[in-house]
């Protein structure tokens, strides 16, 4: 099923807010004309310069630019030398903050991600933000495309509302350097 496009206004809000109505929309990416989506069912928030487990820490760079650009846009990063990441740009242009989309419960264009996924078992295909990746084959030509049009082949639409008593918030994965507060801050979201 078809849903409506997030618009940028859906971004244009606090990234914490973002993060949390991710939760039951659905990632599409269209690749030969085939729809590749799925659930998002986890998700972190990154906000701002003044947090230290945000790629905004360093300041606008090359790297970063993206995140400090108009709210809907993809900011695709490659990190450990090997994974790419999608992230959502949120927040007004000129602070930079974006929504990792960390994992998806695939709903179309199956057998393309099993191929992608190759012999791991099916409940593990999406389940990191490398993985989802990998499956719907997002790679740094995402990077700065407009997540509010079905012309960038990649885009968040509307999905099923998950209501608050089956999400877990907690502290996000992986800020293994990061000091406190920020390694701790409850910005994590998952659907039960």
């Amino acid at each position: 099923m078809v849903n409506p496009i997030l618009s940028r206004k859906f971004y244009n809000r606090p990234t914490l807010t973002v993060a949390r109505e991710l939760l039951g929309a659905t990632l599409v990416r269209v690749e030969n004309n085939v729809r590749i989506a799925g659930m998002i069912v986890e998700t972190e928030a990154y906000v701002g310069e003044s947090d230290l487990g945000c790629h905004a820490k360093a300041g606008k760079t090359l790297r970063t630019g993206v995140m400090y650009g108009s709210p809907g846009r993809a900011y695709v990063y490659f990190t450990y030398g090997m994974h790419w990441m999608l992230n959502a740009v949120t927040e007004a242009e000129g602070f930079p903050a974006a929504v990792l989309i960390r994992a998806i419960r695939p709903t179309e264009g199956i057998d393309i991600i099993a191929s992608r996924r190759g012999n791991q078992p099916r409940s593990t295909w999406t389940d990191g933000p490398a993985k989802l990746a990998q499956a719907l084959g997002i790679d740094k030509s995402f990077n700065d495309v407009n997540l509010c049009s079905p012309e960038s082949g990649l885009w968040i639409e509307t999905g099923e509302t998950i209501l608050d008593k089956n999400v877990t918030i907690g502290p996000r994965v992986g800020l293994y350097t990061v000091p406190e507060p920020w390694k701790s801050n409850p910005w994590r979201f998952l659907v039960k």
